[in-house]
């Protein structure tokens, strides 16, 4: 059999990585790209789930202004990354410090905090509803030792916390993942020399751990804003379609797959408000990237 000349191969070079990349362009062109630009283009049309729609400029970004709704579930996927994204740069470095020694029945401990992340959000999400409710396992024991049923699901305020309660709980593990990388290639002449210097625990982890896994904290802090600001399935879960008493709970994402779905849904509305959640999520990922670079320089 005879091999290929050189002039030949160079013809096919151009040709085949583009055919071994093809199938994920196309992936990506008709899950990612197309999904997005008709999202943007719809944003600016009155376009309903049966109907075209015709193009309206600005009006839907303008209703927006006006839309109490869209002002409190802006309010609370803001507070929700108040919330969760400091616990979730904080806790799983802990974490991962706990679990990082080699010690007898440690993997079994670092399976259980890894657990939640593998199970499934709706089963996590329906196995919190039970034990906040009123007649579930929590209220049952705040009722035993005095302190009286709390309305862990039907407070504003309560039920939001405990949607961030559950988010924390199940990303718990991943993140500790993430963590116990980073703190593998930490030397550990670092924390030998600072040891013989005095430094105490606490001042170990300050000195030498914080420095050292500064870039994956501010991987974390990205990852986990942007996954908060679009917060979805626990609050939904826990508040149900309605969004909590009187929709007070209601968060973007929420308010998009309201707005939007039906045989009456209004599509160009709810495009809307996906260009300000994609807006808002950018520049958190841009406020999180210029910090970090700001305590390098």
């Amino acid at each position: 059999m005879a091999l290929p000349t050189a002039s030949r191969v160079r013809r096919q070079l151009p040709t085949s990585p583009w055919l071994f990349a093809a199938p994920g362009l196309l992936i990506i062109g008709a899950f990612i790209l197309y999904p997005f630009v008709s999202t943007v283009v719809n944003a600016f049309t009155d376009r309903r789930t049966l109907i075209p729609g015709e193009f309206v400029g600005l009006d839907n970004f303008r209703e927006l202004l006006n839309d109490d709704m869209f002002w409190i579930g802006l309010r609370n996927s803001t507070l929700y990354v108040l919330g969760v994204v400091p616990a979730l740069v904080i806790l799983p470095l802990l974490l991962a410090l706990l679990v990082q020694k080699n010690i007898p029945g440690i993997t079994f401990f670092r399976s259980a905090f890894y657990t939640p992340v593998v199970a499934s959000i709706v089963v996590v999400g329906l196995i919190w509803v039970w034990l906040l409710d009123e007649r579930g396992l929590v209220n049952s024991l705040l009722e035993t030792i005095g302190v009286g049923r709390v309305g862990f699901l039907s407070d504003q305020w309560l039920l939001l916390l405990s949607a961030m309660a559950v988010t924390v709980w199940k990303g718990l593990g991943y993140y500790m993942i993430v963590y116990l990388a980073a703190l593998a290639n930490v030397p550990r002449e670092l924390h030998e020399a600072a040891a013989v210097d005095g430094a105490g625990a606490v001042r170990r982890f300050l000195t030498v751990t914080v420095p050292a896994v500064r870039s994956t904290m501010v991987l974390v802090g990205a990852l986990s804003s942007v996954a908060a600001f679009k917060v979805f399935s626990e609050v939904y879960l826990m508040a149900g379609p309605s969004g909590g008493p009187a929709g007070e709970d209601t968060t973007l994402v929420m308010l998009v797959q309201r707005t939007g779905t039906g045989l009456t849904g209004r599509v160009g509305y709810a495009s809307a408000i996906s260009v300000v959640v994609f807006v808002v999520t950018v520049a958190l990922m841009l406020l999180v990237l210029r910090a970090d670079r700001r305590d390098e320089s």
